[in-house]
């Protein structure tokens, strides 16, 4: 019950409460019905037309799963840069890691590389104000993304949750690891997470890179174009892909309506793997259309090592009609599960930095790498399996045995779920 007080005592301090005002008026209202499958050429003709960038082939999508593969990746790319560095992440926190990344981008501005940091005001608010200073003094141009302000304190609650970087706009990494020492090591006890990170090489890093740019537009008001930020890239790959955002300013879910396109596209199987899953009507129904249609379903969630105990408890909260109907869940066990995929008929992937929650779908600008391969699909599969052998499966009948006050808590969350 403890944990159920203070996780509300944030609530209210953070002011998720008070920032219920919704953004624009493009929220979806009826089911997405079941039209065509993932392999369908309707069906990337939808996507590339209803999201935005069209998805492009040529790329090269390589994963690196926890921070021993993570930062050793971006890291060197960081300390290769030529041009310019475009970095737009949600958590820049110091610490070890931190270290790292501030030295690393002090060195390239030195060095006369561009170099521009967009980091949100509130899910960086432990980053040290010597390290932006020294930074800024190198000649990193560093914007924060909602800062607390008294004429518009509820912007807070609209936060850039995006993790983007670009190198030379030629590589571009994106996932959901953030620069934080939790994300250290190889997930091999509960103070370090379980997380993928994704290289993309190819024609699409031109989407990533104007996905960052739409917020340094909209934070520094300056326009970075020319070939120093938008090179001709060649085909380097065989994989399909596109890079898109979505943003509650301008009206549009488009990470919403990318993930029910995606599930009402299904024949065979959907995988999900959400650190925070706490899904609304039409995704709940979404999902159910899927079983009933014959269509394979799991979810791998964070179980007892976790960030937040009051999402868990929304999350449970939604629960029953899925495992009634028959979509597997699965709770990973060794430490905090932040893992963010989509993997539908072992062919469509999608990966970044939206969860499966109200916040991504409504209050959030997220940003996502849609991937159409086999070959990457079949890769995906293979880490999730190996995370569903750490993982316990919850059954409709402990779930109906759950205490009372694991009923209230989920009963109190539910309330909330819009903001969370």
């Amino acid at each position: 019950m403890k944990h159920l007080i203070h996780l509300m005592a944030l609530l209210l301090a953070g002011g998720l409460l008070t920032g219920c005002a919704s953004f624009g008026s493009g929220k979806i209202k009826y089911q997405i019905e079941s039209q065509y499958a993932v392999t369908d050429p309707q069906f990337m003709r939808s996507l590339g037309q209803l999201l935005g960038p069209g998805i492009v082939a040529g790329n090269r999508v390589t994963a690196l799963v926890n921070g021993d593969r993570i930062f050793p990746e971006m890291l060197a790319a960081v300390r290769g840069a030529q041009k310019t560095i475009t970095f737009e992440t949600y958590i820049y926190w110091s610490g070890e890691v931190g270290a790292q990344f501030t030295e690393a981008l002090i060195e390239r501005a030195r060095a006369g590389v561009k170099v521009h940091l967009l980091i949100d005001w509130f899910g960086s608010s432990r980053i040290d104000a010597g390290a932006l200073r020294r930074m800024e003094e190198a000649g990193v141009e560093i914007e924060k993304y909602h800062p607390l302000f008294w004429k518009g304190p509820l912007r807070v609650n609209h936060r850039d949750h995006r993790k983007i970087l670009v190198i030379d706009g030629k590589a571009g990494f994106t996932g959901g690891a953030g620069i934080g020492d939790l994300w250290l090591g190889n997930a091999q006890d509960p103070a370090h997470w379980r997380d993928t990170q994704f290289k993309l090489d190819g024609p699409a890093v031109g989407q990533m890179q104007a996905a960052f740019m739409d917020n340094w537009m909209k934070t520094r008001k300056v326009v970075l174009h020319g070939e120093e930020y938008f090179p001709a890239l060649d085909s380097v790959g065989t994989d399909y892909a596109q890079v898109f955002f979505s943003s509650p300013r301008d009206g549009v879910e488009s990470v919403r309506l990318m993930y029910l396109l995606s599930i009402a596209a299904a024949q065979k199987s959907i995988r999900l793997a959400s650190p925070y899953f706490v899904p609304g009507d039409m995704m709940v129904k979404g999902l159910i259309a899927a079983r009933e249609r014959g269509v394979a379903v799991e979810v791998i969630l964070p179980g007892p090592h976790t960030d937040t105990h009051f999402v868990g408890l929304a999350s449970r909260d939604r629960w029953e009609p899925l495992l009634q109907a028959g979509v597997k869940i699965y709770e990973y066990q060794p430490t905090m599960y932040h893992t963010k995929v989509m993997i539908v008929d072992d062919i469509w992937v999608s990966v970044g930095s939206a969860n499966i929650d109200s916040r991504s779908f409504r209050l959030n600008d997220e940003a996502n790498l849609n991937v159409f391969s086999a070959a990457f699909a079949a890769e995906q599969i293979r880490i999730f399996e190996d995370d569903k052998t750490k993982s316990r499966e919850m059954s409709v009948k402990e779930w109906r045995e759950r205490s009372l006050l694991h009923r209230l808590g989920e009963m109190v969350s539910g309330w909330f779920r819009s903001q969370l």
